[in-house]
């Protein structure tokens, strides 16, 4: 099952959804997917009123065993360029999604299962180009922790992944600019962006039941980002 998260376009999100649900199919796996924008306040009810119908159609349960949040938008916004309505637009997408979607699923997560929330490097060195995105991600650590106190009776572990600068469509434009690309490097122990697939092999190795143990954490995984 996919869900995604975030503002964007009708043409893009369904472009999105295709590439992840065949991605999913390809591996071996069963896909579907859920489009939701978090900006709209109403959005995470919706949401999970379809999910539960999907779930149970396909699994005669509405049941989840992993919850990955990872919601995203344009985070780039300086100290001088900020609004309360860009501001609001982040903190909504970055943070208080976040929030109500770990809301909405703790009365459907089994007993033993995994919530692994996508955080940031930025949330503990933050970008000054970047700052009310650096605020949202730190929040998110504490939330990590808050959630591993109150759902640990339960045997759910709740922990986080800190990407460091990830070579994504989001910075394309950016990867463009030589100069740039070698000042971002040239902050990064290992010298190189990291790849999406390397963060997800860390996603799937705090989901695995080896590493149940974990919770309360906040790994990073950004090559040494600004050491």
């Amino acid at each position: 099952m996919t869900i995604e998260l975030g503002p964007a376009s009708a043409r893009s999100a369904e472009c999105l959804r295709g590439r992840i649900a065949a991605a999913i199919e390809k591996a071996g796996g069963t896909a579907f997917a859920i489009p939701a924008d978090l900006v709209d306040p109403a959005t995470v009810p919706v949401l999970f009123d379809t999910l539960d119908h999907e779930f149970t159609k396909r699994n005669g349960s509405n049941t989840l065993d992993i919850v990955v949040n990872n919601a995203g938008n344009a985070g780039w916004i300086g100290f001088k360029d900020a609004t309360p309505a860009s501001w609001d637009t982040l903190m909504t997408v970055y943070l208080r999604g976040p929030f109500f979607i770990v809301q909405a699923t703790m009365d459907r997560l089994a007993d033993g299962g995994r919530i692994i929330n996508i955080s940031s490097a930025a949330a503990t060195k933050p970008v000054t180009a970047a700052p009310i995105y650096s605020m949202a991600k730190a929040a998110i650590n504490t939330l990590t922790q808050a959630l591993a106190s109150e759902l640990g009776p339960r045997g759910i572990a709740a922990k986080a992944v800190a990407p460091g600068v990830t070579r994504t469509d989001a910075n394309a434009g950016f990867r463009k600019n030589p100069a740039l690309v070698k000042a971002v490097e040239a902050n990064i122990a290992l010298g190189r962006f990291g790849e999406p697939s390397e963060i997800a092999a860390v996603v799937a190795f705090l989901a695995s039941d080896d590493r149940h143990w974990v919770t309360g954490q906040t790994i990073e995984e950004s090559g040494g980002y600004k050491l």
